[in-house]
Parts: C-alpha cells; sequence; structure tokens
C-alpha cells in the first residue's frame, strides 16, 4: 500500500468537460474541498473519494457522486484508488460542464480515467505501521544517539530534555527489532 504526502492535480477533457482531479493526504480533505469549493464556483459537480486507516487499522471508505448519476463518478474513483492500493488519501474532481451529455459509461470512465492521471504524475511513499517509543539517555550519549537514529532512518519525533534526555521516536517493528542491539547499555527504552 502506498500514499502521498502532499497535494498534486491535473485535468483531462472529455467532449468539452473539463475534469480536474486533485490527489491529497485524507488530513487534508475538508481543507481542499473548502478551497476548490471557493476557486471554482462555476463547476457543476465536486466529486470526492477516499481511503483511509481507522484506529482498529481498519479501511475506511467512502465517495460521492455530487449530483451525477448514481454510481457513475464516486465510485469509479474509489475503484481507482483501491485498485492502485492507495490508503490514507482522498481525491476530488471538479467538473465544468461542456455542454454534451457524457452518458453513464462516458462518465464512469472520464472520472476513472480523472483519477488514473492524477495518480500517473503523483510521488508515493510506501505505507509501513508505525509504532511510538521513548529512548531516555544522558546528556553526553545525545549526539551518538542522534547520530544512530539518523544513519538507521528513524524518526525523532520531539525531545524533553529534563534530569536526562528523552527522545519520542517513530518506527517501524522492524526498525525497532534492528535498533535494539545497536544501543548501548545505559539508554533506556519506554
Amino acid at each position: 500500500m502506498k500514499f502521498v504526502q502532499k497535494e498534486f492535480s491535473c485535468s483531462i477533457e472529455e467532449k468539452k468537460s473539463k475534469f480536474m482531479a486533485f490527489l491529497m493526504p485524507y488530513e487534508k480533505f475538508d481543507e481542499v474541498m473548502a478551497r476548490l469549493r471557493k476557486e471554482h464556483p462555476k463547476a457543476v459537480h465536486f466529486v470526492y473519494a477516499y481511503r483511509y486507516f481507522n484506529e482498529f487499522e481498519q479501511i475506511v471508505e467512502n465517495s460521492s457522486d455530487d449530483g451525477e448519476p448514481k454510481g457513475t463518478s464516486g465510485k469509479p474513483a474509489l475503484a481507482v484508488l483501491a485498485g492502485a492500493e492507495i490508503i490514507n488519501c482522498a481525491v476530488i474532481i471538479v467538473r465544468y460542464f461542456g455542454g454534451v451529455k457524457l452518458g453513464t459509461g462516458g462518465l464512469v470512465r472520464a472520472y476513472g480515467d480523472s483519477v488514473n492521471e492524477v495518480i500517473k504524475i503523483a510521488t508515493f511513499k510506501e505505507y509501513k505501521k508505525l509504532i511510538n517509543k521513548t529512548l531516555e539517555c544522558e546528556y553526553n550519549k545525545l549526539s551518538l544517539l542522534e547520530y544512530l537514529l539518523n544513519q538507521e532512518d528513524i524518526n525523532i519525533k520531539s525531545k524533553d530534555f529534563s534530569t536526562n534526555v528523552s527522545l519520542q521516536i517513530e518506527l517501524t517493528s522492524e526498525q525497532f527489532d534492528l535498533l535494539l542491539p545497536l544501543l548501548s547499555r545505559n539508554i533506556i527504552i519506554k
């Protein structure tokens, strides 16, 4: 599975109708939808689809045809996201009507194609389930620990400086298993 970290967009034209697809991280969905509705007041439809993991690691997905005939726009967009194994992302397709009716098959193709086109230009990262751990060390061991975490490509989320230094880290279970033997004995893992 894969996801995007920023917004991507492209547009296609089908029988004078313009379809603009915007692919974004799921958490930006509401913000981007509000922005697009302001930027495109003359657009006829704002079709969307999204897929994300909830707190129980279950895939939640939803779509909307936004006034298009039932099942001709949101569902095909969602099917493209699912088929490409995209997670924690949303797609919004803004449609300007060109005066020619496309029919149900034409709509399904146009919405599906617009999502496929934005996927082609997007940059994806591989999805991995992350865990959080806290590492505690003395001040004089901090630079060595930070160097080690950097070498192992482990993200430091935060640092807390009190009696000792506490580092909040984010990593996969596999990375944690590889990190354990590399840590010196005086580092406390919480």
